[in-house]
């Protein structure tokens, strides 16, 4: 396993303080605030550990509350709402310096058989392996990026991200404000759903809201934008692997007084659809004096 993913795994490791009280911590990135992601993917890991493994969780709807500070530990406190015969609810609630800065509803359910059954088609778009890969962007691409794109790429990452329409990094608008992401982890994961649906909730948050400005030819690298997540919502439909890649069919069909409504596809390269997701966020031009 990628010492990368390896990180990951143990970020998603929460430490057991007592029944349904956990502690997760921040790697040391020297990010000023906690990464949403990392918040989501470890309250869902709370919620999972108080639910029995055969009913797997099909949703979760979030709210970030306040910024996450990642030099002190965040807490995680589960509240188990419902048991019911077919649905099992979780709220989850993290707490930093004595407040809540996050919280979130899960909603478990087990498959039912022989029921009705349609999906999305995934879009037409090039495989990851004819996509330019991690070296080759190094090489190639990230000397004409601008320096927070390319800082961002040169880092270790646990989640290989290869964009198919990269050029919108150089300054290209998309008319239809689509963008389409194929990712996965580096290295493999062990063979346990949860993992995989938690790690794949880690990364949704990876790049979602800077789709609002991909009609526009800008990206919230940009030292001009002030950009925040508002909330997030995630839906499983049907079983995936995090270490096999994953098509991210990104768009976004409203920016508006500064907040950004962005929503996501997640198809495996057989394009079967396994997740879909939507994010309001902040996207907020800095003042000027």
């Amino acid at each position: 396993m990628a010492s990368a993913v390896t990180d990951l795994v143990s970020l998603l490791d929460l430490e057991a303080l007592d029944v349904n009280l956990y502690r997760g911590v921040s790697p040391k990135s020297g990010w000023q605030r906690v990464f949403g992601g990392q918040v989501i993917g470890q309250a869902l890991v709370a919620a999972v550990r108080t639910v029995d493994s055969s009913r797997p969780p099909h949703s979760l709807h979030a709210y970030f509350l306040l910024p996450g500070d990642p030099k002190v530990p965040i807490i995680y406190d589960v509240d188990r709402m419902r048991d019911g015969k077919s649905f099992t609810t979780r709220r989850v609630t993290a707490r930093q310096h004595g407040h809540p800065i996050f919280s979130m509803l899960v909603s478990f359910h087990a498959d039912e058989p022989d029921q009705l059954d349609h999906q999305a088609e995934m879009p037409n778009v090039p495989m990851p392996e004819d996509l330019p890969n991690e070296a080759e962007v190094r090489k190639n691409l990230l000397p004409t990026m601008p320096d927070p794109v390319r800082k961002y790429y040169e880092r270790e990452r646990p989640i290989e991200l290869r964009p198919v329409e990269y050029d919108r990094y150089l300054g290209k608008k998309i008319p239809d404000g689509r963008f389409n992401v194929w990712f996965k982890t580096t290295g493999a994961l062990p063979d346990e759903l949860s993992l995989h649906q938690c790690v794949l909730a880690y990364s949704t948050d990876m790049g979602l809201l800077d789709t609002a400005l991909v009609r526009h030819g800008r990206t919230l690298f940009e030292k001009e934008f002030m950009a925040a997540s508002l909330d997030h919502a995630l839906w499983f439909h049907r079983p995936f692997r995090a270490d096999d890649w994953l098509l991210y069919a990104q768009d976004s069909p409203n920016l508006h007084g500064a907040r950004g409504l962005a929503r996501g596809l997640i198809y495996t390269r057989n394009g079967t659809l396994v997740a879909s997701v939507a994010q309001e966020g902040l996207v907020r031009l800095r003042r000027t004096e």
